[in-house]
């Protein structure tokens, strides 16, 4: 594991260390007022316009840098960091390519409310606007996609920017903020004091709820004959998971999680429905069809969930709580809207919930459904099928791993297969759906939990994007699993060619790949193969029997699809269930 600062501190201790004023740089500035917020690892790449800040990282032995082999490794890290530890996940790059190469990891992070701060180095205040060498208006380029953005353009101003950042990135919707500092302001000296107050005209998320709504949305559970809960990512960034189970229990409404909410719930509750959406269960797409009452409770109504709009949940009054306003109505019209926090809201429900009485014979019809139609594969004794080796992965782990995975078939088969019962121990890139996340987001998981078991399963093609942060496992001896579910093509863009456009197969062949065992070894990592499930068992037992980190490749079969499927266009229960079928 990377070595953590050997002089972990209470924020009141950082306080009581730096309390003395003195005249120091920029960079020692930023890198104090990290510390203060509690951060204990940094993921970044230098160059030259943040010399002075990595320049002040020497020697320090209070500061905590994991160099990865590319900022958008840096990047993930930092967002697998604050998706699996609930703390702000911190990266600095470099001005130019540096700061550009971290864009989709920001948009990922802001399209998944993942709070961040993202700190790039510019160039001299003197050149910027004009096309200096590696200049780039990093904030006018991620303008859309940051919570806020700063470009300090005076040192003095660097404790309170840093301050502000991170309250903005870990209030209200959460999400990533970037602070672009000048080399001259990096290398700039004042006077330094701690900033413990923050105050920002115009920022205040509501928290609480307006009474009203809530005993609004209290008596239609008490009339509804059909009552469902759509759960979302916002219970998991809230830290509401056990005040949603407290409603559930209270109130026995079924209830299905979206991807991002998985873990929110815990599975093994008998009135989970699974997943719902493109890939969802037979059992919760129809649920959200035919209920009278649907409550979301930090979902965004996501496409991938609604199917076509037009024909969502055609019979339901709509309850929808999230902190951000903008997002209620957005998508589907709202009946009764709640803003406020999750964990706040539920609060405020659990008073006042009372079993739905009306939902007897809903409930007996959806367990008879859920028990009837289960996800379901055609297994094989020849071939290596992936639903089989998530199902393995999940069994010798007792479902107790923090699993990342990248983007694609995979993706949604360990959503499918590996039940979650605690949140934050699912990581995956939701909205933006973005190829090379899993294996740096797994790095940054284990960093912030270096006492759990980290799983990052990944498909072939994604791999290869992030494949070189491999080395920094190896130096550091970090001991993620890494899993790649290799069918040698793009499986999930495979799938929709077949099913979409009549088998016209164009440019997925990933035939010419690397050998993932010699790659793993040419970077000081074990690797694994398997074809069969002899092998499969076999050499996932070693992974997990080796202390440092290892990969396994699955060797799968190609054609496998993921069912149930939702085509584009269609409504929810209007799915394609392949083998099931």
């Amino acid at each position: 594991m990377a070595p953590q600062s050997a002089t972990m501190k209470s924020k009141e201790e950082w306080m009581e260390k730096f309390s003395k004023p003195e005249v120091i740089s920029g960079s020692e500035i930023l890198l104090r007022s990290l510390l203060l917020e509690g951060v204990d690892c940094v993921f970044g790449y230098p160059g030259g316009a943040v010399l002075y800040i990595y320049d002040a990282m020497h020697d320090n032995p209070d500061f905590n840098h994991l160099l990865t082999r590319h900022e958008q490794g840096a990047i993930h890290a930092a967002d697998g960091y604050a998706r699996a530890s609930g703390k702000v996940g911190v990266c600095i790059a470099t001005s130019g390519p540096g700061a550009t190469n971290l864009v989709t990891g920001i948009a990922t992070a802001y399209m998944d409310s993942v709070p961040l701060v993202v700190i790039t180095g510019n160039v001299m205040s003197t050149l910027i606007g004009t096309d200096a060498f590696q200049e780039a208006d990093i904030t006018g380029i991620t303008m859309p996609i940051t919570k806020h953005s700063y470009l300090v353009r005076n040192v003095e101003d660097l404790p309170r920017v840093i301050h502000e950042a991170f309250h903005i990135a870990n209030t209200g919707r959460k999400g990533p903020v970037l602070i672009d500092i000048p080399k001259d302001v990096s290398a700039a000296k004042t006077l330094f004091q701690p900033v413990n107050e923050v105050s920002i005209r115009g920022y205040h998320p509501t928290v609480a709820p307006n009474k009203l709504q809530v005993d609004k949305m209290i008596k239609a559970i008490g009339e509804a004959k059909r009552p469902i809960i759509l759960a979302g990512g916002g219970v998991v960034y809230s830290g509401a998971h056990e005040e949603l189970l407290e409603f559930v229990t209270k109130t026995e409404i079924p209830i299905t999680t979206t991807l991002l909410g998985l873990g929110g719930f815990p599975s093994g509750n008998e009135l989970w429905l699974g997943m719902p959406g493109m890939h969802g269960t037979y059992t919760a797409n129809n649920s959200l069809q035919q209920a009278d009452l649907l409550i979301n409770i930090g979902a965004r109504f996501d496409d991938r969930v609604t199917g076509k709009l037009s024909g969502f949940a055609p019979l339901a009054k709509i309850v929808h709580i999230d902190i951000d306003p903008a997002e209620i109505g957005k998508n589907v019209p709202t009946d009764i809207p709640i803003v406020g926090d999750v964990k706040t809201v539920l609060q405020a429900a659990n008073k006042l919930a009372a079993r739905a009485e009306a939902a007897d014979e809903w409930r007996a019809q959806l367990a008879a459904s859920k028990k009837q139609y289960p996800f379901s594969y055609k297994d094989s004794e020849h071939e290596l099928k992936p639903q089989w080796v998530v199902e393995m992965i999940h069994e010798t782990t007792n479902g107790d791993a923090i699993v990342t995975t990248d983007v694609g078939q995979h993706q949604m088969w360990a959503a499918q297969y590996y039940p979650f019962n605690q949140p934050r121990s699912w990581v995956t890139s939701g909205g933006l759906g973005t190829m090379g996340f899993g294996f740096p987001s797994a790095i940054g998981a284990q960093m912030a939990n270096p006492d759990r078991l980290v799983v990052s399963i990944n498909g072939d093609g994604g791999m290869q994007m992030c494949a070189q942060e491999l080395a920094i496992c190896a130096i550091h001896n970090i001991p993620v699993k890494v899993v790649i579910l290799n069918n040698q093509v793009l499986g999930m863009v495979r799938q929709w060619q077949e099913l979409i456009h009549e088998n016209r197969f164009s440019h997925i062949d990933l035939a010419g790949s690397p050998d993932f065992v010699k790659l793993a070894e040419a970077y000081g990592v074990r690797g694994f193969r398997a074809a069969n499930k002899e092998e499969a068992r076999s050499a996932w037992e070693e992974a997990m029997n080796h202390p440092g980190p290892a990969v396994v490749e699955f060797v799968v079969r190609r054609d496998e699809n993921v069912y149930p499927m939702v085509a584009q266009g269609s409504t929810i229960d209007q799915m394609i269930m392949g083998d099931a079928e």
